[in-house]
């Protein structure tokens, strides 16, 4: 089990996510909430709408990035879609993904190890619950938990920008008598 960095660590109870039995492992469903699909049809029409809407071109590399990343069911590594898109330079997808982190279309997971990986973005602002064990993500938001992090930020007079949480452990499938 990978040690995760200080800081981290929390002993919050969250829902979790329980997979639907889609057997391409696409669709989750928070416990008792609407279901997510990562392989949404026109999922790339609409990014691609989105950076050329934004003034961004949309070349033959940045879609195959795209398609690469649309086919994704896990958490992907940069690495991951060059060999998903071996005709596109590795500079370009590296660039695409940044890219599309900013456009928050992906979502960056630092990982207990010191690894990265990333993930389409299934809502607009959420963090992550990440087990230490399969290294399966599931995402997360709570309003109040953010509202929290702006009054605490607001008192220190700290002008916040914006943040990110990741809570490290042990998804059910990988606790004991799981």
């Amino acid at each position: 089990m990978a040690a995760h960095p200080a800081g981290h660590q929390s002993d919050v109870h969250l829902e979790a996510l329980e997979d639907t039995g889609d057997p391409r492992g696409a669709a989750l469903t928070p416990l008792g909430g609407r279901s997510y699909d990562r392989n949404v049809p026109g999922a790339t029409q609409e990014t691609i709408a989105r950076l050329e809407g934004q003034g961004h071109r949309v070349t033959g590399s940045r879609r195959a990035v795209l398609d690469a990343i649309a086919g994704t069911v896990t958490p992907f590594t940069v690495e991951d879609i060059c060999l998903a898109a071996p005709d596109v330079g590795r500079a370009t997808v590296f660039r695409t993904v940044k890219l599309l982190q900013d456009l928050d279309v992906v979502c960056r997971l630092p990982l207990g190890d010191g690894g990265v990986r990333y993930q389409l973005s299934q809502s607009e602002h959420h963090h992550h619950l990440i087990c230490e064990s399969c290294g399966a993500v599931s995402e997360f938001s709570d309003p109040e938990l953010d509202a929290l992090i702006r009054r605490n930020a607001r008192r220190e007079g700290f002008r916040l920008d914006g943040h990110s949480l990741e809570l490290y452990g042990l998804c059910p499938a990988c606790q004991p008598g799981g």
